[in-house]
């Protein structure tokens, strides 16, 4: 249990310690999960958000849970808890209810499981064991100090405060009582500002006049309202825009560049798109701590952001004061009578005074069947019109009126059709239908000409069990026309579709279905048109065609390749050669039907930090050899029945972090090599024999620490 050494005061580090035992200690574990829990927080979301974290790696156990009401959740994630060394941290528990009600689930297995607490509230504190209790105080002056030097000078040698700032900056410190928030946010401030005596000594007056005008607020809000009011301005709304989703929601890089884009916030600078644009504001803010990096790609990529529950109540009741947005989590109910042209809805609410909406997003997944109508014929000026989740199937044909309109989501909704006034949205930049039931769009989609992204892929086996799990919706003729497209998620590969997609020259990321080998030589010729493709993904129709592309790409990073590849296509094909493949990071192939031991050839990929491989090889033996992908680290080999052995010398991936080994019927002995794999976090053996297991089990004492399996039936 970690708890603040007053009540009700933040700041003090309690989530940023329990998230470094967490990354250190998780993988001691069989499963693991992390949630936040919120003041007004639901036992149900609680308990889906759980299930995500322990299932992510299981996605038909997770689809299967769907449709559950909260009473089998609970027993199921009982059930599944009792067997398994566990460990859960509920992050900013309020209110012991809140334990008491998901207690009951945890149960007391003997396995050495653990669960977490982080409180501001010594009545959450009291429930853990004696002498389970670690209580944070206030950092001490000279560690104040020090961790002030390395936000505020992180490029001086040993971080050191230059000498005539000295003492402006010991005052600064002392303003911030200790609290690393505190802290952290003015010398992230002081960091981009310069170094002199007068712009340190402006800072330092204007915190003392907020400290002394804004009495209501406490030091620590004074001092990250100071680094708000120094924010550039561009970057002010999209910090403001981040405070509208719920306490502690993770947010995603894409996700929010595509609805600050709606937003207007973005504007081109130089040769950048606005997408780049984008994420380089979001590096700006997590820069400042304004913003908090949680997760990075397998290639270092920026991915997941979370705000601080400080610095979002703040950000809140600056929106509320600016009329800039409203966040709603039902928790007063009634008719929510809108002040803002922002609304982002956590739960099913009934609303009035829509005319002055510009924005709404929901996060649940009902909503009163005559809003979306309402909003059509009340909301004219509206740009984003967010309804993912939401169980409804159809949109009225009114919503060819709202001509501002920029963002239309319709993700995971059961939406089977498109009205054909969609085509007057001329302003349109995202149209996201990914999962829903739309199989076609109308003839007219082709007129949106300033269209970005488009996500319009359906499900049809959430396992991914099937060659043809998923499939693209067919786009009428005139594909041709939509030349700003950078997102394609997917098209159903069609002759007529075909012969006009390497117009599309700014595609950045192209996923394809149902790809028939005569099409190939088409979609070779089209990819060659397109400079800045860096994300592509070809699936085959069936097992029986071919996958033979013959382009090459530099630009290419992610490439899945979904189907039977030529004998020799790893040594032939331009995709695998040195100038196309030097910028590779991920490599997915699937069903490939290879029957050489594919390594030798994609061995020279040296920047490739993924390699996935299901059913793509028929041999009985693999081999990484000593410096072999020295940058990899995620390895994923599952459905190769006839692998008997598997081979790792000493200097092979020598970065791989993750190791994912499934259903390899044919294994009988444990990888010789393993233990060479000294930065290996996660290592999984999935639907193995109960021998396998034993074999396990005796083999290593210290890897039976690590691996995580499951039996075969």
């Amino acid at each position: 249990m970690l708890c603040d050494s007053s009540a009700r005061n933040g700041g003090l580090g309690k989530t940023a310690l329990a998230a470094n035992v967490y990354r250190k200690e998780r993988e001691k574990f069989q499963c693991y999960a992390w949630v936040s829990i919120s003041q007004t927080y639901s036992r149900e979301v609680i308990l889906r958000n759980i299930t995500k974290e322990l299932f992510k790696d299981n996605v038909g156990v997770l689809s299967s849970t769907l449709d559950m009401d909260i009473m089998s959740l609970e027993e199921t994630l009982k059930k599944y808890l009792e067997q398994r060394k566990y460990l859960i941290i509920l992050d900013d528990v309020w209110d012991p209810e809140a334990f008491h009600d998901l207690s009951r689930m945890f149960t007391h297995n003997d396995r050495g499981s653990r669960v977490m607490l982080t409180t501001r509230e010594v009545r959450v504190a009291t429930l853990a064991s004696p002498g389970h209790i670690l209580t944070l105080e206030a950092l001490p002056e000279d560690k104040a100090w020090d961790l002030f030097c390395k936000k505020a000078f992180p490029r001086d040698t040993n971080h050191k405060c230059p000498t005539e700032l000295k003492p402006l900056s010991e005052e600064i410190v002392g303003k911030c009582k200790g609290l690393p928030l505190a802290i952290v946010s003015i010398g992230s401030l002081l960091r981009v500002r310069e170094k002199t005596m007068e712009e340190w000594r402006r800072i330092n007056d204007q915190l003392s006049w907020e400290m002394i005008n804004n009495s209501k607020l406490d030091h620590i809000r004074n001092i990250l309202y100071l680094s708000f009011i120094y924010l550039p301005t561009h970057l002010k709304s999209c910090f403001l825009y981040c405070s509208l989703f719920p306490e502690d929601y993770l947010l995603h890089r894409k996700q929010l560049a595509r609805l600050w884009m709606a937003e207007g916030f973005i504007e081109e600078r130089g040769g950048s798109t606005l997408e780049e644009v984008a994420e380089g504001y979001l590096k700006e803010l997590t820069d400042r701590n304004m913003l908090q990096l949680v997760e990075r790609n397998h290639f270092g990529r920026m991915k997941k952001f979370r705000m601080h529950d400080l610095l979002r109540e703040l950000a809140v009741d600056l929106c509320k004061k600016n009329c800039f947005g409203v966040t709603y989590d039902d928790e007063c109910g009634g008719s929510l009578e809108m002040d803002g042209r922002r609304l982002v809805l956590h739960k099913h609410q009934q609303i009035s005074g829509m005319h002055q909406l510009r924005t709404i997003i929901t996060l649940s997944n009902s909503m009163p069947s005559t809003t979306i109508p309402l909003l059509c014929k009340e909301s004219k000026y509206m740009t984003v019109l967010e309804l993912s989740g939401l169980p409804i199937k159809k949109i009225p044909d009114a919503i060819g009126g709202l001509f501002n309109l920029r963002h239309l989501g319709l993700r995971d909704s059961k939406v089977k059709m498109l009205p054909k006034s969609v085509e007057k949205l001329s302003n349109l930049l995202t149209l996201d239908l990914c999962r829903s039931d739309i199989r076609e769009l109308p003839s007219g989609i082709v007129k949106l000409k300033k269209l970005r992204h488009l996500f319009a892929e359906r499900v049809i086996d959430p396992t991914w069990g099937e060659l043809k799990c998923r499939s693209g919706v067919c786009i009428p003729n005139g594909l041709g026309n939509l030349t700003n497209l950078q997102t394609l998620q997917a098209l159903e590969a069609q002759d007529e579709s075909l012969r006009h997609l390497g117009e599309l020259r700014k595609m950045r990321s192209l996923r394809l279905w149902n790809v028939k080998g005569i099409y190939c030589g088409l979609i070779s010729e089209s990819l060659v048109q397109m400079q800045y493709l860096s994300n592509l993904e070809v699936n085959a129709s069936d097992e029986d065609e071919v996958l033979v592309l013959n382009f090459c790409r530099p630009s290419l990073q992610k490439l899945s390749l979904r189907g039977r590849l030529a004998e020799r296509a790893l040594d032939e094909s331009p995709l695998f050669l040195p100038v196309a493949g030097q910028n590779l990071r991920s490599l997915v192939l699937c069903w490939s039907q290879l029957i050489e031991d594919p390594l030798p050839s994609l061995s020279w990929l040296s920047n490739l930090t993924r390699l996935h491989l299901t059913r793509a090889y028929n041999g009985e033996q693999l081999a990484f050899l000593t410096e072999w992908f020295p940058k990899l680290k995620v390895l994923y080999l599952g459905d190769l029945p006839n692998l008997n052995r598997l081979d790792i010398q000493q200097g092979a991936m020598a970065s791989l972090e993750k190791l994912y080994l499934v259903n390899l019927s044919g294994m009988t002995e444990v990888p010789p090599g393993i233990e060479f794999l000294l930065p290996l976090q996660y290592l999984s053996f999935t639907e193995i024999s109960s021998d396998f297991s034993t074999l396990l089990r005796q083999w290593s004492t210290t890897l039976s620490q690590r691996y995580h399996y499951s039996l075969r039936d």
